[in-house]
């Protein structure tokens, strides 16, 4: 039996943006990764991690420095996608341990730009959209943002929205409130 089978690990990503369409010859790329550990079983989160990705085909604007704080200079000494990806398979084990994440959005945007850029995706199979998860625990019409689920969890946000690692960290919690109610997948 594996031993860390009740770890799971939280992913957030952030993105260039912008106002409206990309410029030109920009696409969205990932230019923040957070990761947050959680043990199901202790109920617990246990590490917050935050990788910085260096964009390949866009820039920073200045919308989206705006929503999450990242400048240009900033994401400019992170790593390369690849190197990231390679950093979150050999330092977190994302291969074996089972994910999560709000939505689609980041497993999607890992899957497109592993094979826009031939890096070898980082995680396993078993993902979780905890987004789902949770609207069917607290038996919800609509799926909820990130914030308006921690709101209606009874739960504080913290750190900053739509940063990744404090992202993470939230979405974790969510993960937590639907395990405690015996609801998480």
């Amino acid at each position: 039996m594996d031993v860390n089978a009740h770890l799971l690990n939280v992913v957030d990503v952030e993105a260039t943006c912008w106002e409206g369409q990309p410029p030109p010859g920009q696409v969205s790329e990932i230019i923040e990764i957070g990761l947050t550990v959680v043990d199901l079983r202790a109920g617990e989160r246990l590490a917050k991690h935050r990788l910085l990705v260096r964009p390949a085909r866009s820039e920073v604007s200045a919308f989206c420095t705006g929503l999450t704080g990242l400048t240009p200079a900033e994401v400019a000494d992170g790593l390369s996608f690849t190197e990231a990806c390679r950093t979150l398979a050999a330092l977190h084990r994302t291969g074996s341990v089972p994910w999560a994440s709000w939505g689609d959005y980041d497993r999607n945007q890992f899957t497109r730009q592993c094979r826009q850029t031939g890096a070898e995706y980082p995680f396993g199979h078993r993902h979780t959209n905890a987004k789902v998860a949770f609207t069917a625990s607290y038996g919800l019409r609509r799926r909820p943002g990130m914030a308006q689920a921690l709101t209606v969890a009874g739960l504080p946000l913290e750190g900053r929205h739509h940063r990744g690692d404090d992202d993470a960290w939230n979405i974790a919690a969510l993960v937590l409130a639907v395990a405690a109610r015996g609801d998480w997948p």
